[in-house]
Formats: C-alpha cells, sequence, structure tokens
C-alpha cells in the first residue's frame, strides 16, 4: 500500500510524538520523502555483465619451501619414493608400499 507524502509525515509526526521527539511538519515531509524513495528501492536484479574475478598474485613462502624440500631429501635418503609436492603445502610419498602425504600448515602468531 503506496501511502502519499502527506499522510506518512503526520503518521511519523504522531510516531515521534508518542516516543517523546516531536519534529515540526517539514522534518516530517523530509523523512516521508526519504522513506518513500527507500521503498523504491528493494528491487535488486542479476546484471547481465559478468563479474571480473581478481588476479590475485599468491606470495611464495620460502620458509615453508625450505621446510618441506629438507623433508623431500630426508625422504628421498629413507628411499622413499615422492609422487607429488603442492606448493609449499603438501607431500605425497610411497614408502614401505603405503602412501602417505605430510602437510605442513603455518599458524599465525596469536594476539
Amino acid at each position: 500500500m503506496m501511502m502519499n507524502k502527506e499522510k506518512l509525515a503526520e503518521k511519523i509526526m504522531l510516531e515521534c510524538e508518542k516516543e517523546g521527539e516531536p519534529v515540526t511538519m517539514e522534518e516530517a515531509l523530509e523523512m516521508a520523502e526519504m522513506e518513500i524513495k527507500a521503498n523504491g528501492n528493494r528491487r535488486y536484479e542479476k546484471s547481465d555483465k559478468p563479474r571480473k574475478k581478481s588476479t590475485r598474485e599468491r606470495k611464495v613462502d620460502e620458509t615453508k619451501k625450505h621446510i618441506l624440500d629438507c623433508c623431500r631429501v630426508l625422504l628421498e635418503g629413507m628411499d622413499a619414493d615422492i609422487l607429488n609436492i603442492k606448493t609449499e603445502t603438501e607431500i605425497t610419498f610411497n614408502f614401505d608400499e603405503d602412501e602417505y602425504s605430510l602437510k605442513l600448515i603455518k599458524h599465525r602468531k596469536k594476539k
């Protein structure tokens, strides 16, 4: 139900008066106008244009890379077959006919 501006302003004045903060007719009209505009902006539609996906450049963690490289060298020294090394995170290998994986997680500093 769409109210006209004056009726809405009167309603706003009554509500404000009940709350103990009376407003002038001019202020009530301004508030009514803003409310009418706000009620008109409720239609949301999906844009036809596809969103641009931001390309983030990932920072290489040299410490994690070094730790996994040391693990790789150690595992190769133990005659393990290295299957896969994910970028600074995980190493997958076979040892004694079983498959294993080591996942390296760097925890954030506590505040």
